[in-house]
């Protein structure tokens, strides 16, 4: 509230407006703080840009800012049970449903999709050049014994990568230290142990096209729907913890699955190439 105040001068009989300031600030910066949300996400959508090029947009049209933790999937939702954040941004549909049947939330909404890419070296060791299985590319390196990267951090690749084994049934830690490789490390850092060992590595395809350290490796098998990467948005519910913003979480998912979120998300790009999808299946609980 902008208060007036009239002064009177007796000696020239004049009037003079004082404006306090103070009854406008204090309200506007209490309001300001509240105005900001934390999300705590998987590293894919932090590391590609994705954020740096969608909080914008959002912002303009909420004046809602929003804070990202980019952890590995693991982490960020062991972060959101310690009621650390308002909203959960992953990509590991098996541990979100469990999030929300454990109470942690009250509904999953699908955002967006891509894949997950076998990238080794152009003289592909282990032939995998023209498989179109990802369950036989995994046994190849098996039976050569390539030397296969594991990221090993229970981040949402290395789910799907632990996924892929089972459904060959196969135990990698047979091979740990020897082919079976684990650097318990981001994507960055996995990439580069692959490419300084020659070894092959599974990566998300945001990941991959934003990664600048490439030299001579190349996809070398995409395209299996078994490779299908989902990113799932819930909001952390206020009952387990207290602080969550819900009205500004709320509002955050609600742009990202509207016509407009959608919209943007299709014109992500990275060097010309679109690495996530939009979600037409916007709920999923």
């Amino acid at each position: 509230m902008l208060a007036v105040i009239f002064m009177k001068n007796n000696s020239k009989n004049l009037y003079f407006i004082t404006y306090l300031a103070i009854t406008l600030f204090l309200p506007l910066s209490a309001f300001a703080s509240n105005k900001s949300i934390l999300v705590q996400s998987t590293t894919s959508t932090k590391n590609s840009g994705f954020y740096d090029y969608i909080l914008p947009l959002f912002r303009s049209d909420t004046g809602i800012n929003v804070n990202v933790v980019a952890v590995g999937t693991g982490a960020a939702i062991k972060n959101a049970r310690n009621c650390d954040g308002d909203v959960l941004f992953v990509h590991s549909p098996k541990d979100e449903e469990k999030f929300v049947a454990d109470g942690f939330a009250n509904e999953r909404y699908n955002v967006m999709y891509n894949d997950f890419l076998l990238v080794g070296s152009s003289n592909d060791p282990a032939g995998i050049v023209g498989i179109q299985d990802i369950r036989l590319a995994f046994k190849k390196i098996i039976v050569t014994g390539a030397k296969f990267v594991s990221r090993s951090d229970n981040s949402g690749t290395h789910s799907k990568e632990l996924t892929i084994w089972e459904k060959i049934a196969f135990n990698p830690e047979i091979g740990s230290g020897k082919w079976y490789l684990e650097t318990g490390s981001g994507m960055g850092t996995t990439l580069n142990t692959a490419i300084g060992l020659n070894a092959y590595t599974i990566v998300d395809r945001a990941s991959w096209h934003s990664f600048s350290n490439k030299l001579d490796y190349k996809i070398v098998l995409e395209g299996d729907s078994q490779l299908f990467n989902p990113y799932g948005v819930m909001l952390i519910d206020k009952k387990k913890c207290p602080s969550v913003k819900s009205e500004q979480g709320q509002l955050f998912i609600d742009w990202l699955i509207s016509d407009k979120g959608q919209s943007a998300i299709q014109q992500f790009e990275i060097d010309g190439q679109r690495v996530f999808t939009p979600n037409p299946e916007k709920s999923n609980n």
